[in-house]
């Protein structure tokens, strides 16, 4: 367990390279081939990391100087996915999420219930954090690893399920993101846009980043479109000119910066990602298999981060106009693309949809973060995680997702029957996905080809 520490400590811009060389090795990529490939990934993750970075320390202050100017006070703190993390790892239960989570993943893979090679291991916080919850909540802690495990389980199904959207969308081949902030949404977001699809005139809004582009000229530039919302964020936040116009240039540098970060390192995993697609046709014909990534590679879309942006002071205003919430959200606002980015991909890059769509989400999410507080404040403590003057904390990304509602409610009604039930219910979901679907997709394709010839 120390050498896996030591391993994960190394941090993701040097442990991801190390991974996808080995792996680039083992599908049969010639060593330099492979060699610049995982250079290239790591100085992508690293360059998105600092573009990151930047929109945190310019929007983190914006978003605390408009909760002091419209003297907004509410009793738990968002502490922010950092935080969540530590506190996640920092229990007698986080420190087993990797392993579990890496043998979950080689298992399915080796019984073909799932095609996900998840090398995203330092995003296993989110498992932690719902399994280090329910050992709080119960103080059962084989009732926790039973709820990692669970969970584990339904972000690979969804993985799968959600590869041929974000291929479509984002053109990333054989890719996909076993994320626990960023998957559970897309699944809201279909319903959403089932509705959103039947609803006369709104149906026929074109409000992805290029149709506005083509409508509104230069003002429909990304670029453009960064400053306008850097400038309102500002204004909302009482800055003076100078101020607001730092924030506005500094917005805008993130909408050019991001997406070019995310395109270098996708010039890194591109012959990567092919040489997996040809591994796998090449030996078992038939079966695909995706590269599980961190969804930091989708919040560049100028779609994400136009709607992340306009959703920040929303969701200031949601937390005190909502009746019943107690959570300030704070750290987590420059975290909101994650939490939006595969919804994107489902409303079809329309900003308008996924505005909407993001402030109901959201909305809820807000209720679900006010009711995991008193345990998320619980594990804290357990995690000996400091907590300054705060007496009440939770987080806006993993505190206000629905799985994390679902995997401490279930525990807390039915302990171990509701788990067991329910992690049953997700393998049938991931054998349907990867064994019958396919063949029932095999045989309408062989009786449509039959039809044919006739």
């Amino acid at each position: 367990m120390g050498f896996l520490q030591w391993f994960v400590d190394l941090g993701a811009s040097v442990l991801l390279p190390i991974l996808i060389f080995i792996f680039a090795l083992i599908l049969g990529t010639k060593p330099g081939k492979a060699l610049r490939a995982a250079l290239i990934v790591g100085i992508g993750f690293v360059g998105i990391n600092l573009v990151i970075g930047l929109l945190v320390e310019s929007l983190g202050p914006a978003a605390q100087a408009m909760v002091e100017n419209f003297g907004f006070s509410l009793n738990t703190i968002d502490v922010g996915w950092p935080a969540a993390a530590a506190i996640a790892y920092g229990t007698s239960l986080g420190s087993l999420a990797i392993p579990l989570g890496v043998g979950v993943n080689v298992l399915l893979l080796t019984f073909g219930l799932t095609k996900t090679l998840n090398v995203d291991i330092w995003n296993f916080w989110h498992v932690a954090l719902t399994g280090s919850l329910v050992y709080a909540l119960t103080a059962d802690f084989w009732l926790g690893v039973l709820t990692i495990i669970v969970h584990l389980l339904l972000l690979y199904l969804m993985a799968d399920v959600l590869a041929k959207y974000i291929e479509k969308f984002y053109g990333f081949q054989n890719i996909t993101f076993p994320h626990g902030t960023s998957a559970p949404s897309a699944f809201v977001a279909i319903p959403m846009n089932w509705v959103f699809d039947r609803i006369p005139g709104f149906n026929k809004l074109e409000a992805d980043p290029e149709s506005i582009q083509k409508r509104l000229g230069i003002l429909g530039d990304s670029t453009i479109i960064g400053v306008m919302i850097g400038i309102l964020i500002g204004i909302l936040a009482g800055y003076d000119v100078p101020g607001i116009l730092q924030l506005a240039i500094q917005t805008a540098a993130v909408m050019v910066l991001l997406p070019r970060m995310v395109a270098l390192l996708m010039e890194g995993l591109v012959p990567v990602s092919e040489a997996a697609g040809a591994f796998v046709k090449k030996r078992f014909p038939g079966r695909d298999l995706y590269i599980g990534m961190d969804s930091a590679l989708a919040i560049g879309h100028p779609a994400v981060l136009s709607s992340a942006l306009l959703l920040v002071p929303i969701t200031i205003f949601l937390a005190v106009l909502l009746p019943g919430n107690s959570v300030l959200p704070f750290a987590d606002l420059a975290s909101i693309p994650f939490l939006i980015c595969l919804m994107v991909p489902i409303f079809r890059g329309n900003i308008v949809r996924t505005v909407i769509g993001g402030t109901i989400y959201i909305g809820v999410g807000l209720y679900i973060a006010t009711w995991i507080a008193p345990l998320f404040t619980q594990s804290a403590i357990a995690a000996n995680f400091e907590m300054g003057a705060n007496t009440s904390i939770s987080s806006l990304i993993d505190g206000a997702v629905w799985t994390t509602f679902v995997f401490v409610w279930i525990p807390k009604i039915l302990s171990w029957y509701g788990m067991i039930a329910l992690g049953l219910i997700i393998l049938m979901g991931l054998i349907y996905q990867n064994k019958i679907r396919p063949r029932r997709e095999l045989q309408k394709e062989e009786r449509l080809e039959g039809e044919e010839a006739k």
